[in-house]
């Protein structure tokens, strides 16, 4: 099978994925009522998503600014959320293949190596897997019976799932530090494999590991740090302010924390490979409010379709500006979705 019917049946797969997640989340609520719910929605509430989302992706730009520190010093910031608007846009279509897109746009704008600018993105996404098991340890210990709607015999699972968490949390934080470490025991088993795909292998992996520099830089750590936990509460934030966009959950009075336990759970939909995650973010979200929170059905339905479909069109309008802007072509994100299968 070739790699571009491989990425073709991927790309296949993760829409019907969304499809089948769609009909899950709208499944059984009256369309007329959804509609007049919002129509009538405050959007004064909702336009605060706009500059919350721009604001997330400018943060991400900027921790990924020291990420890539190790590479190259002084990066044009123009550059840099560029490519991460453009990776994200691209991910609404197609899942992961903005992965690939980030490092070779801001490797063909700065002129630095894409392996290496591909490794600076694994290890933003250990970074943001790390934060991510953080934030559940956080969820179950602050709010214990976060998962009781979700899992039967949560009072036996509970503890079980904390350690689950402890031991992936544990994990991410050795591979941010020691991925070095990994890489070398890697490359000692690839001493079986052909001179020539053996020295493609080392010329690859030495790029890749400059990346991971930036776990030597001790300077950078508060600050890396600091723009991770700033990430996750404007993420948080674009949740909260929009309850007050529907009176019937403005009438729950939810604080912030149930907006980080939404956020929690909202980010395991964006793991699923849907595009965009699209009806997943919508099913999950909806359950969540409905089975947690006791919000009327249609209600919740509505709040997960404004939150996730104006971060989605922000991201698609600014990131095809800068799509046009940069001259990136649609050849080229097919060349990377090929070449992803591969990686």
């Amino acid at each position: 099978m070739t790699s571009k019917l491989k990425a073709l049946l991927r790309t296949i797969l993760g829409f019907l994925l969304a499809a089948v997640f769609l009909y899950l989340a709208f499944r059984g609520t009256s369309l007329s009522d959804l509609w007049n719910s919002l129509l009538g929605a405050n959007y004064l509430w909702v336009s605060f998503l706009v500059p919350a989302t721009l604001i997330g992706f400018w943060l991400r730009m900027l921790r990924w600014e020291y990420l890539l520190s190790p590479i190259k010093s002084n990066m044009s910031r123009r550059n840099l959320f560029s490519a991460v608007i453009i990776g994200y846009m691209v991910n609404n279509v197609l899942p992961r293949v903005g992965e690939l897109m980030r490092p070779y746009i801001i490797g063909r704008l700065e002129n630095i190596s894409k392996s290496s600018a591909f490794g600076s993105v694994v290890v933003e996404r250990i970074l943001d897997f790390m934060t991510f098991y953080f934030l559940v340890l956080l969820v179950m210990v602050i709010y214990p019976g976060v998962l009781d709607p979700f899992i039967n015999y949560f009072d036996f699972s509970r503890p079980i799932l904390i350690l689950v968490a402890v031991g992936f949390f544990l994990l991410f934080v050795f591979l941010f530090f020691r991925g070095e470490s990994v890489f070398k025991l890697i490359s000692s088993v690839t001493k079986i494999l052909p001179h020539r795909t053996r020295e493609r292998f080392d010329r690859i992996r030495d790029s890749f590991l400059s990346a991971f520099g930036v776990t030597k830089m001790k300077e950078h750590f508060a600050a890396i740090a600091v723009l991770s936990l700033l990430l996750q509460a404007t993420y948080a934030a674009g949740l909260y302010l929009p309850f007050f966009a529907f009176d019937s959950i403005a009438q729950l009075k939810l604080n912030f924390g149930a907006s980080v336990v939404l956020l929690t759970i909202s980010s395991i939909a964006y793991v699923l490979p849907a595009p965009g995650a699209m009806g997943t973010y919508h099913s999950l979200v909806t359950l969540a409010l409905v089975n947690l929170y006791h919000a009327d059905r249609v209600s919740a339905l509505s709040f997960s379709i404004v939150t996730h479909e104006v971060g989605y069109i922000i991201t698609m309008i600014v990131g095809i500006g800068y799509f046009l802007k940069d001259h990136v072509r649609v050849s080229e994100v097919t060349l990377q979705t090929a070449e992803g299968d591969g990686r």
